[in-house]
This record gives C-alpha cells, structure tokens and sequence, in this order.
C-alpha cells in the first residue's frame, strides 16, 4: 500500500497561487472527514501552513490514490483550481517520508530552521486524530517526524538565533521604519502568529500596540498579556486604528481581503504624507495589493520574506549536515518499521493459533488430572507457555526481520506459514499482499 504526500509548497508556488487553494482553518475537520469517504485513502492527513499545503495518504493502489486525492482538491474547493497540477507535487515512499522530516526539522521552511513548524505539524497530527482520519503508518510517521523535529533542534544549532515567520515580519518592519520605539503597532489576527510578532514589537519598543481580532476577547487577552501599551480594538475600528499605525502586521485566517484599498485611502485622508508600512504574512493573503497604488504606503507579503533566506541559510549552514544525519535515521527507522509490517498479519495469526491450541490442551489436561495441586497447575502453565514462545521465537524474529531485509523474500516466507499452518491469514484480509505502486516505488 502506498505512502503518498501530495502537495505545494512556497517551492513550487507563489503565494497567489497557494492562497487560492488554502482551506480555512475552521474546515479542516470537515475536510479530513471528506477525505475518509474516498475509497481508495486508507488515511490521510493534511499540513496547512502559509508556506505550503499537503496530503500525506496510505493508498490502497497508486494510480486511482493520487487520482482520488486530486478530485478531492478539485471537488472540494470553490472557483477555479484548474492551475493546481502546474504547482502540484507528489512523492512516493522514502521521498515522502524524507520531505516530511525536512519539513518538521525546518530545512525545507521558507526561512531555514522557522519556529512556527513543528508546532504546525504537531497541529495537523493532532487534528487527524480528532478526525479519526489516522490509522498505524500515518500515526507513527508523524510521531517520528515529531521526534525528528525536535531531535534537530535540542542537538544542532538550526534553530539557533531562531527566525520565526513573525520575527522575520518585525525584521521587515525595521528594515523600512527604522527603530521601532515609539511607532504605534498595528496587529490584525490574534492568533499564534499575530500574537508572537506583537510580542516581538513589545521587546522592539514600540510605544504603542493595538491587537485587533475578528473574536474581541482573544484580542483582549493578547493585549492584556503585552501590557500597558496595548489595548484591543473591534473589526469595525480598523480605519481607525489604520490612522494611527505607523507599521501593521497582519495574520488572520478570513478567506477575503480584510485590508482593502477603500479602508486604507480613507485612513491616509487624516495623516496625510506619514508613512503606513504593512506586513502580510497571512495566506490567504490579508491585504489587496492595489493598496500599494495610494501614497505612502508599502507592503511586503509572505513571499516577500523569502529574501531572508539567504541570511538566515548562512547562519545556520554548519548545522544542515547534522540534520540531515538525523533525518537519514530517522527515515531508516521509521522505514524498517514499515516493511516489517508485511510479517504483522502473519505472525499475529500464528500467535493466536498456537496459544488457542495451548489453551486447550492445557485445560484438556487439567480436566483428566483434578488432583494437581494450585502449585503444579501453576507449573504446568508456565512450561507450556514456555515451550511456544521457545517454538516460535526464532520463525518470528527471522521473519520479522526478513521482512526489513528484502520484502519479496519476506513475502515467500510469509505464505509457507501461512499454508504450512493454515492460518489462511493473507487470503481472508489481503493484509500481506504487494504493494501495488507502480515500478520503482519506495514504499
């Protein structure tokens, strides 16, 4: 059975593309539901950020997978995704599971070793459980790729200095404004990302922060975790709060423009040549770019962020290798686990076979021998114990490891037992069967 990612990423699409085909956030149980329904998905679970959006499936068969995995896009997406293929990317088998690890260990972020990412995984992995949208595989390779994101950051320095999508927003921002103390701060989205850069425009100096949020009380709680110098503020004093801002950062998850030509020319009518400077780093993108047309006003979005990669890259350079070290180990563990699953059903089977038939033996014995004292019954349960798992011992693990080695040869043993014991295992639940990907799959 194939293990599938299929996705687009800031690698492969602008973020005029990615933000078409982003879900809101508040559909993503519903939408790892929908993905249950499609026949041909064992499991599935999906990896929404503003940097990329993927599907990482079990397949019951490659071909009609992927096909089932793309008219699940199509069909459950609104206007036009017929430019999705032209961004797509699908990985099969060990390329899945490496790209996964990059992802959580921060190498293929858009700013190397970001800290927003492996709480964004753990995110989607807990939102599959909620869905019930995960089975075995899916459930430990996200535990390892938990593991292995957090591996890279106590044991390298990746994460050193730790440029976060939020920090690189307030870099951006004194880049253009210069200091930031005593700006009046604009942040729109109370969220995770909102929150961490107003509290990085605290730190900065800003003389004044306002949080506003769809949800009023999230951005109370926010301002009132920053202090004295913020203050939340509703949805309907935007233009408002646009008057007084001199820089905004804006992150909230509303499928339209939430900043709009028409709210930033009113605002600009009272501060006439003061500079509004906006950074967008949501996707769905936040802010129309027509505002750039009005005077005074600049705006950078998430992409735009991209030009501290190289930065970032160089700091951190001497620490790739030790990540990549801890990826291949993890990709190694995580595969023998994976091909020793072909020995499971198998080696379950026999398991059951040969303690049902100790069991009644056992109490057949018992049943013609009344007299055996408490002591001897319990002697001889345990030789008989004893001499099954001795049996058994070296066919499991020789089997179990074979099943590492070499799949197809694990598969031949795998059938002798299962005829040589009529277990009829593979035949009732086809859980041996080979894999049907095409040629030159991973899996």
């Amino acid at each position: 059975m194939p293990l599938v990612c299929l996705g687009l990423s800031h690698s492969t699409a602008p973020v005029v593309v990615r933000e078409r085909h982003a879900f809101p956030t508040a559909m993503m149980g519903e939408v790892l539901v929908a993905l249950r329904d499609y026949e041909a998905v064992r499991e599935a679970l999906m990896v929404q950020t503003c940097g990329r959006l993927e599907i990482y499936a079990e397949l019951e068969d490659y071909e009609s997978g992927v096909g089932q995995l793309k008219r699940f896009l199509n069909n459950f997406r609104h206007g036009d995704v017929s430019d999705m293929d032209s961004y797509m990317y699908t990985l099969l088998g060990t390329q899945a599971i490496d790209h996964l690890f990059r992802v959580s260990t921060g190498l293929d972020s858009m700013l190397i070793g970001e800290a927003e990412i492996l709480g964004q995984i753990k995110d989607a992995y807990v939102q599959a459980q909620r869905a019930h949208s995960l089975g075995k595989t899916l459930h430990m390779l996200f535990r390892h790729a938990l593991e292995a994101g957090k591996d890279a950051r106590t044991q390298t320095a990746i994460s050193s200095d730790s440029t976060s999508v939020a920090t690189a927003a307030v870099g951006f921002a004194k880049q253009h404004v210069g200091e930031l103390r005593g700006k009046v701060v604009l942040v729109i989205g109370a969220g995770k990302m909102g929150a961490a850069a107003a509290r990085r425009m605290r730190d900065e100096g800003a003389a004044e922060i306002i949080v506003l949020n769809r949800t009023h009380k999230r951005a109370r709680d926010v301002a009132g975790e920053l202090g004295e110098i913020a203050r939340a503020a509703e949805m309907p004093g935007l233009v408002n709060a646009l008057r007084e801002a001199d820089v905004v950062i804006t992150s909230t998850g509303a499928s339209h423009f939430v900043v709009t030509p028409g709210n930033v020319a009113e605002a600009m009518l009272s501060r006439p040549h003061r500079p509004l400077f906006i950074v967008d780093i949501a996707v769905p993108r936040d802010v129309d770019p027509e505002v750039t047309r009005i005077d005074d006003v600049g705006l950078v979005d998430i992409d735009g962020l991209k030009d501290l990669v190289d930065v970032t890259l160089e700091k951190r350079r001497e620490a790739i290798p030790l990540v990549e070290e801890i990826i291949a180990s993890h990709v190694e563990r995580f595969a023998q686990w994976y091909q020793s699953r072909v020995a499971v059903p198998v080696i379950a089977s026999l398991m059951q076979k040969a303690e049902a038939i100790r069991a009644a033996e056992l109490e057949r014995l018992l049943g013609r021998c009344p007299e055996l004292s408490e002591r001897e019954v319990s002697l001889i349960t345990g030789m008989s114990l004893t001499i099954v798992s001795k049996l058994l011992h070296s066919a499991v693990v020789r089997i179990r490891d074979k099943a590492v080695e070499n799949r197809a040869e694990a598969m031949t043993h795998a059938r002798m037992l299962d005829e040589l014991f009529e277990l009829e295992t593979l035949s009732q639940n086809g859980e041996g069967a080979v894999p049907t990907a095409p040629e030159g799959s991973d899996e």
